[in-house]
């Protein structure tokens, strides 16, 4: 897309002279896109003016002179690189070095209660001490 379009439409101030009504006016404005100059993206071909062939004879005479005449072009070409893949060793989905950790459980003797200190910070309460001391403790 080479263009935006914006369409504003209001309606007048003034009373239509034949139909006694308020009249809509629209206005369509097209802005280019950022970067473009205009909206033609076609390549024109250059007007060859008259003295157009005699210039380029004069300048493969001068080509000639120097030494420049019908070199070959050039049909170096770069090599195409190499994009294969490597064959690497065979992987799992499996994760770890295969020594399985201990997992902890919890036996149950341990914690006896949880306790709320101030803004609703939960804490576990550990013995009968420990409770009294979450108890007391204020703000």
């Amino acid at each position: 897309m080479l263009h935006n379009c914006s369409i504003y439409t209001f309606w007048s101030k003034k009373l239509c002279t034949f139909t006694k009504k308020y009249v809509r006016i629209v206005i369509m404005t097209m802005h280019l896109v950022r970067g473009m100059s205009s909206l033609s993206t076609k390549r024109r071909k250059m007007k060859k003016k008259p003295g157009w062939n005699k210039a380029v004879s004069e300048h493969e005479k001068f080509l000639k002179k120097m030494g420049v005449e019908n070199l070959p072009k050039s049909k170096f070409r770069y090599d195409i690189p190499d994009y294969k893949t490597r064959q690497t060793s065979p992987t799992s989905d499996s994760i770890g070095n295969g020594v399985k950790k201990n997992i902890n459980t919890y036996t149950g003797d341990q914690i006896i209660g949880i306790s709320a200190m101030h803004k609703s910070n939960l804490v576990p309460v550990t013995n009968k001490k420990n409770a009294i001391d979450l108890a007391k403790m204020r703000r």
